[in-house]
């Protein structure tokens, strides 16, 4: 088992200590130092080298994110805060996840496990690159205009291209983010999701009725009632992957 060292950089003694309670029950992730303010952590970031960084936001002595430009090499980032608000600078850093406080030891092990699929695939050099970093469990943030989301994935009924930007249809929500929808298959699960066209990716599970079209392709009904179609090409693929 590949052991994943980490240091805490909380100015919290309590959140400290609830957050080392919880790794205690990661057996991968071993806590090997923490830190109240940005001026320890940096000593101590330098003394283990750690693989990967809890990092809270409001410090002492600045924020998370000024301890992050002080570093010669980026680590792993998980953020521990309960300001939302910042969720899309962190994630223009690269942040492996962003956990709200209060967090539950379910959602913490989610984003360890990020971590582990990472150095998993980094460690082996025949592993496919284009193995996914995200689960259903995941969460990503949307801006759109003066809107923002903080959608898990397992909410996301369908991306759909819109040139260089895709549309993301969750709820009653469809904001559009500036990637494109080849840029977000590489990152889904491919047992959860599906690219039935070059329009479309849809969740497997958002998936209520299949009927054949006039096309000779397939035509998908999903949950909330819009009906999306399989190309040609990719109807027999389809059919593989749900054994129809």
């Amino acid at each position: 088992m590949t052991m994943i060292t980490a240091i805490i950089v909380e100015d919290s003694r309590l959140a400290r200590l609830e957050l080392k309670s919880q790794l205690e029950k990661i057996p991968y992730v071993h806590c090997v130092a923490e830190a109240e303010n940005i001026e320890k952590a940096l000593t101590l970031y330098q003394e283990h080298k750690p693989d990967l960084v809890f990092l809270d936001i409001d410090l002492p002595d600045g924020n998370g994110f000024d301890f992050l430009t002080q570093l010669e090499h980026a680590p792993y980032v998980i953020f521990t805060t309960a300001f939302q608000e910042y969720a899309l600078q962190a994630f223009e850093q690269d942040a492996i996840d962003y956990l709200l406080k209060p967090y539950t030891q379910k959602r913490l092990n989610q984003a360890c496990e990020k971590v582990k699929l990472i150095t998993q695939r980094n460690t082996n050099q025949n592993s496919d690159l284009s193995e996914s970093l995200m689960t259903l469990a995941s969460q990503f943030f949307v801006k759109d205009g003066k809107q923002c989301w903080l959608i898990k994935l397992e909410q996301v009924e369908r991306f759909e291209s819109m040139g260089n930007y895709t549309r993301v249809y969750f709820a009653d929500k469809k904001p559009m983010i500036y990637k494109t929808l080849a840029q977000i298959e590489a990152r889904l699960p491919k047992d959860s999701f599906f690219r039935i066209s070059r329009q479309n990716i849809v969740q497997l599970n958002t998936i209520n009725n299949i009927e054949t079209c006039s096309t000779g392709g397939l035509e998908l009904t999903l949950n909330s009632g819009a009906i999306v179609e399989v190309s040609r090409r990719q109807s027999s693929v389809f059919k593989a992957v749900l054994a129809l």
